[in-house]
């Protein structure tokens, strides 16, 4: 029988402070991408980049690190530990920001770029494992929601940083910026995180434990459905980042303002992810986000017929709020498919994390690149890439439960044990 998911161990740390830093891990990804934004042109001008579509690669050659370096940091971490993991990739992502200062051509920064986001992909799988350490059930959903609030402000701040620092100095002030957040989360982590991987929880790093591992992770129907679905809803949050600027300096002509309808949407992903904090519990993960998904979809369509109707662009007035309605509803979806995609695999927490992250930002990252290649000064592409990749998450999400709205399990945490035979058995 399921035990009730009320495991809660905060391993002696303050639960505000816990959630606090862990959210600071997460900002630290959201930071490194959303502040650059206002830059892309004057990185683009000062490195002799032409192709305007190309300078949506100072963006997506984070991700790519970021997806890529989570698939080593997850056995690693189940073997040694959560700690050390990640104060390692902290370290690689403070040194190569501030190396990325001195870039002296286009592809020196794209490369420090990658290298970034391959430290800060140990920030993102431990902070997931940390939570799934601690909690399980709708108890971490509601975790990873308050995470997400603080995640998602980011870019209602990191913009308009960005912007001020454009109006004082330059781009590469930006990294030396994101360099001092990220030595400063790095010492908060030191002297306050503990280790919360218990020792008896802890694999052995060998290539048939690894293979266990991911055999585990990649045959679970739940978690492997929601992991396509998860990547297929950020291509759509990647490819609305990638055209950002684009759209709102060269489509509706805001120029430096831009950051400020950004902003807004940001803000409201950051509401609706603290009210799903306190709604999921209530209503379970899987009502909320399979409505928020089959809703998301259904303005997708209203957008595009009517951009369509005018031509390629909806009017502005028109634009920013159905725009800022989606990406609310957004914050519902995000958060309840990772913990409904980690909940069946705690026993495996850190390699779940490095997975299900790989599979989910590297596909994400892939996915919103595709749209961004496709930009042609209307929001036609982006509106068509919200659709195909919504609905087929939807289809991902039915493949994986076989009915939609069902949350007979959202009350319920398998132990390890359970876990494994349930993995067995599919």
């Amino acid at each position: 029988m399921a035990q009730p998911a009320q495991k809660n161990d905060t391993h002696g740390l303050p639960y505000w402070e816990l959630v606090t830093l862990v959210a600071c891990l997460m900002a630290m990804n959201a930071a490194a991408i959303d502040i650059f934004i206002p830059a892309l042109q004057d990185i683009g001008s000062a490195l002799g980049v032409t192709d305007a579509n190309q300078r949506q690669l100072v963006i997506t050659a984070y991700l790519l690190g970021f997806g890529g370096g989570q698939i080593v940091y997850g056995p690693v971490s189940d073997r040694f530990g959560r700690r050390r993991v990640l104060l390692f990739g902290i370290a690689v992502y403070v040194l190569a920001v501030g190396w990325a200062t001195v870039s002296t051509s286009f592809a020196m920064l794209l490369a420090l770029r990658a290298i970034q986001g391959i430290g800060a992909a140990a920030t993102r799988v431990i902070a997931v494992s940390v939570v799934r350490d601690c909690f399980g059930g709708r108890r971490m959903a509601s975790v990873m929601s308050l995470v997400m609030m603080v995640f998602m402000a980011i870019p209602v701040i990191a913009p308009n940083i960005g912007q001020g620092i454009m109006l004082f100095g330059t781009w590469r002030e930006i990294f030396i910026v994101v360099a001092l957040f990220g030595a400063a989360v790095a010492l908060w982590t030191a002297i306050r995180l503990p280790e919360t991987l218990a020792p008896e929880n802890r694999r052995e790093l060998t290539g048939k434990r690894i293979a266990e591992a991911f055999r585990i992770v990649l045959t679970n129907r739940i978690a492997f459905g929601y992991t396509i679905a998860t990547a297929m809803i950020f291509g759509v949050l990647f490819g609305f980042i990638n055209q950002a600027e684009q759209l709102y300096t060269q489509v509706y002509q805001l120029g430096p303002y831009f950051t400020l309808a950004f902003s807004a949407t940001a803000i409201c992903m950051a509401l609706a992810s603290f009210m799903n904090s306190r709604l999921v519990e209530t209503f379970g993960m899987r009502r909320l986000s399979h409505g928020a998904l089959i809703a998301f979809t259904a303005i997708a369509v209203l957008h595009l017929a009517v951009a369509w109707a005018c031509g390629g662009q909806a009017p502005i007035w028109f634009f920013i709020p159905i725009m800022t309605l989606n990406f609310c509803i957004f914050g519902f979806i995000g958060t309840n498919f990772n913990a409904l995609a980690m909940d069946p695999l705690g026993h495996v927490a850190g390699t779940a994390s490095a997975v299900l992250g790989f599979m989910q930002t590297f596909g994400g990252g892939i996915f919103g690149a595709i749209i961004g290649y496709f930009y042609n000064g209307t929001v036609i592409p982006l509106l068509v890439g919200f659709i195909l990749l919504s609905t087929i998450s939807t289809l991902c999400v039915y493949l994986a439960e076989g009915r939609l709205f069902d949350p007979k399990y959202d009350d319920v945490t398998l132990s390890p044990q359970q876990q494994a035979e349930q993995s067995a058995a599919e």
